[in-house]
């Protein structure tokens, strides 16, 4: 007996998963299920700005369509620097940061890093890394970017060359830029094993293969509320006389735990 909108609306207080759920109860809840209403609900507020910033133009019939278009595959954004997308669950937002968009010890010098082609990468250019003794990589995001009042880690996404060397012990760290100074961040930093021909002698957190073939091994996790400025993800290894050698780079990851 209720009213189509005031349907939508209870529904809309739901979750996605729900509102899939709700729909096959019966037509009036399918049609009520499918207002974009709804589905304005568990899109981020600011959607409209971050569909604009779309390498490549968005198509889409209504809201859930959208929502799904976001979930199901990513999308780069600002000339293919960064990927954007919605998790599946609860329209939280994820981004990766390509190695274009990191803060990385010289990267600029093609003696120490190239930046190339890599056809599994969804960016155009992956970091490779040649020889350094520095090894220093950061990713940066604002808070207001991610959704508010959520638990969210960062991940390192990237893949070895089969020549690579120095890459057992590297420091993982990740502060917020306006409450934590580098040093106090350091002191608490945790150790991650990128790769290691011998991993089960060393102490450290290991990486994990994602279904696209790269590997992640998690940085850090952090909450966050309603503004905290900007959010630093950061992998160091200052070990003096000790290179590294082929580490490729995808990029950074923020996603909802």
């Amino acid at each position: 007996m209720l009213p189509e909108g005031c349907i939508s609306e209870i529904i809309s207080f739901t979750t996605p998963v729900d509102t899939i759920r709700s729909s096959v109860i019966s037509r009036g809840f399918k049609v009520a299920a499918e207002s974009d209403v709804v589905w304005d609900k568990f899109l981020p507020s600011d959607h409209q700005n971050i569909v604009s910033r779309s390498v490549s133009p968005i198509l889409f019939d209504n809201k859930k369509d959208l929502y799904f278009r976001l979930s199901k595959s990513p999308i780069l954004l600002d000339e293919g620097k960064m990927s954007f997308w919605l998790d599946k669950t609860n329209g939280k937002k994820c981004y990766l940061l390509s190695s274009r968009q990191l803060t990385i010890s010289f990267s600029d010098t093609e003696l120490f890093w190239e930046h190339t082609f890599d056809a599994d990468s969804r960016f155009p250019e992956v970091a490779l890394l040649n020889n350094v003794d520095l090894l220093d990589i950061r990713g940066m995001i604002g808070t207001r970017e991610l959704s508010s009042g959520t638990n969210y880690a960062a991940y390192f996404v990237f893949k070895v060359s089969e020549r690579y060397h120095g890459l057992e012990s590297t420091n993982a760290m990740v502060r917020f830029v306006n409450q934590e100074n580098e040093d106090e961040a350091e002191e608490r930093a945790t150790i991650v094993i990128l790769a290691a021909r011998t991993p089960r002698n060393l102490k450290g957190r290991l990486p994990e293969k994602r279904t696209n073939g790269w590997l992640e091994v998690e940085i850090g996790k952090f909450y966050n509320g309603d503004d905290n400025g900007d959010v630093e993800a950061r992998l160091l290894d200052s070990r003096p006389l000790h290179a590294k050698v082929g580490l490729i780079i995808e990029g950074i990851e923020f996603r909802p735990i």
